[in-house]
């Protein structure tokens, strides 16, 4: 309790926060993470390809039909709401103290609970575009097509999404390292920060209140100003 009274009183002190979450922030709200018991990878042997493989580009040109089913099964969870953490950033963001948010989640939590400054490292599953004639599509799109969705031209559609082996968007990473090296407080939650390249980026936080709020320890918890190990929806939704 101690930890969020001190976790509370620097949130008070400061108008320049920076939030920079991971797949722990939506777990919360029912969105399976990748790496622990419950999460995307613990389905490994019940499948033909391994979820890595699954989630990478080359898959999704060599089997497009098998990646839209794996993605629409495992990576879109549109009933999904937004849970106490994202409703309070949303409140610091109102209230002039948040300046940004960065994500490695794809699912538009943080926008459907009011937020709007959302730098998205991953995309989002909202996001659709033609590969040939770039025409937008929303996420209902996607959800009522059959085998490989399709554009009216003829085009496939792809999730405006970051698989492995494609790089992550410049414009949005430089934005990203802006705002973490001009913060005076950068809170990092529901993140085990073991994956690079948007791990990395609290190098760039020149700081001294760096906040880690996640279940487990994480490898930064002895450089952190304050770590706390618990839920980031208990901690976050008591301070507001």
């Amino acid at each position: 309790m101690m930890s969020v009274e001190r976790l509370r009183k620097i949130i008070e002190e400061s108008d320049n926060i920076v939030f920079f979450g991971g797949a722990g922030v939506s777990t919360e709200s029912g969105i399976p993470d990748f790496r622990s018991a419950a999460g995307l990878y613990a389905d490994e042997n019940k499948s033909k390809y391994p979820p890595e493989y699954m989630l990478s580009h080359s898959f999704y040109k060599a089997e497009t039909e098998d990646f839209y089913d794996f993605y629409k099964k495992k990576m879109i969870y549109k009933d999904a709401l937004p849970n106490d953490a994202h409703k309070a950033l949303a409140e610091l963001e109102r209230k002039g103290k948040l300046k940004a948010i960065i994500t490695q989640n794809i699912d538009g939590l943080h926008q459907m609970a009011g937020s709007k400054n959302v730098l998205e490292l991953h995309g989002s599953v909202h996001r659709n575009y033609c590969e040939e004639c770039k025409t937008f599509y929303g996420l209902e799109d996607i959800l009522k097509s059959e085998g490989i969705p399709r554009c009216s031209c003829g085009g496939i559609i792809k999730p405006d999404v970051v698989l492995y082996e494609e790089s992550l968007d410049t414009s949005i990473l430089e934005k990203s390292v802006k705002y973490i090296s001009q913060a005076d407080v950068l809170i990092v939650g529901g993140s085990s920060l073991v994956v690079y390249p948007a791990a990395g980026l609290i190098e760039y936080y020149k700081g001294k209140k760096l906040i880690l709020i996640n279940k487990s320890e994480t490898q930064y918890d002895s450089r952190a100003f304050l770590a706390i190990n618990d839920s980031i929806g208990k901690v976050l939704g008591s301070i507001i």
